[in-house]
């Protein structure tokens, strides 16, 4: 991609009503556009992101025997009454409308009840089981708060399993193996050293859960850490002294943080309610035992930006960057620079690398400062003092450090530093 074609710009300062730092650099660095409060749009860069974060949650998913399927966002007042579920008085978020004849209809803030009730024509024998679906699908939340950026939307991306297993031991297994899938994916988009799994409340899914629990100051959770063991307790449900259960160290830190990932034990709750059952091998009906497993990409990305940002700007992680390298061009009078810096840029597409081509005309240090705020992990710049020397300048936007290669080896050392 080339930067003067690019659909959105940078911009020296963020929208005057935005608090959170997520969003102020996502929307400077021209990744999304704020339509309101808890509603933003994502725009070319951040969409890659996005792409790329869900690629990574598709990866995980599936490993653990995921099946991908896309729900609708219209829910059934009925479904749901059946549960529990419908009053604003057990569940506060609900964003609910009416069609033209008067029927009254939710817009889906999760997927437990549909889903359950859609595996009934699926479901008949201990054969069928177990099954893990999932879906990456938009949620929608009337949050009386939403002054988090995309940490906290009204509006956003969910990716949502649910399982559904013959027994407890069996569903058992699986929640371990997604405890597991779950710190992969913290660790492959860059914030697993300070991401822990933690006790919480299951509110009106379950009586517990495991919350994923990112330590930053601009996390509306408080949570007391053992460092020692990785884990922590939500300070909603730390009853007595503030020890590790685990290891007994005693002095628990106390940390704010925000919420990536949470894991559910359902039991046989939303079974019983809609009626899903199997014939087991002998013949006997039982209700199938669940569990729900949320995890918002949208959130994710704001976390990052949260955590990994600097005073300069965005520090994407290699895998989630929205591209591997930014190619700056510093222009010159014989217009030698732009040839090159043509023939670098596609060399390096050729070879697989993708590329933010900055052609635009600007002064250096204007460049320079757009490359920071945008935050892809390599920045090659390709100026006549340095080509003439044959070499290019590569900086690492993590760590600062700058290396002096030669144009054969600009494609090597890009894809070994990426891997």
């Amino acid at each position: 991609m080339k930067q003067s074609q690019l659909l959105s710009k940078t911009r020296k300062e963020a929208p005057k009503d935005e608090a959170s730092k997520n969003a102020e650099l996502l929307i400077r660095a021209g990744f999304i556009h704020k339509e309101m409060a808890g509603v933003y749009s994502f725009l070319p860069l951040g969409l890659r992101v996005l792409n790329r974060v869900n690629d990574i949650i598709r990866e995980e998913m599936n490993a653990i025997g995921g099946q991908e399927i896309l729900l609708t966002t219209l829910q059934d007042r009925e479904l749901w009454e059946k549960t529990g579920r419908w009053s604003d008085e057990v569940v506060d978020n609900w964003f609910k409308t009416k069609l033209k004849s008067g029927t009254e209809l939710g817009l889906g803030f999760t997927h437990e009840e549909p889903l359950t009730a859609l595996m009934k024509n699926h479901v008949r024998s201990f054969r069928d089981l177990p099954l893990y679906p999932y879906q990456i699908q938009t949620k929608f939340r009337n949050e009386m708060r939403a002054k988090s950026g995309i940490m906290r939307g009204r509006e956003f991306l969910m990716k949502d399993l649910y399982s559904f297993s013959r027994d407890e031991k069996e569903h058992s297994l699986f929640y371990e193996k997604a405890k597991l899938a779950y710190m992969s994916i913290f660790d492959k988009v860059g914030i697993g050293e300070m991401t822990y799994i933690t006790s919480a409340s299951g509110g009106t899914f379950s009586k517990y859960s495991d919350e994923f629990q990112t330590i930053t100051d601009a996390g509306e959770d408080t949570v007391y850490v053992c460092e020692g063991c990785k884990i922590a307790i939500n300070g909603e449900v730390l009853e007595g002294k503030k020890e590790c259960h685990n290891c007994r160290l005693s002095d628990l830190k106390e940390r704010k943080a925000v919420e990536v990932g949470n894991i559910f034990n359902l039991g046989i709750r939303f079974s019983e309610a809609l009626n899903l059952t199997y014939l087991d091998e002998e013949g006997k009906e039982k209700f199938v035992v669940m569990g729900s497993y949320g995890l918002g990409p949208t959130r994710l990305i704001g976390t990052i930006a949260e955590t990994l940002s600097d005073k300069d700007g965005l520090v994407w992680p290699k895998r989630v960057a929205p591209f591997d390298v930014h190619l700056v061009e510093i222009s010159d009078e014989n217009n030698e620079v732009r040839k090159v810096s043509e023939r670098v840029y596609s060399m390096l597409k050729k070879r697989g690398v993708e590329v933010l081509f900055d052609d635009r005309e600007l002064r250096a240090g204007e460049k320079f400062k757009d490359s920071d705020l945008i935050g892809i992990p390599l920045r090659l710049i390709v100026s006549k003092k340095t080509f003439d020397g044959g070499l290019f300048e590569v900086k690492e936007r993590a760590s600062g450090k700058i290396s002096m290669i030669k144009e054969d080896d600009l494609c090597g050392f890009a894809r070994d530093y990426l891997k």
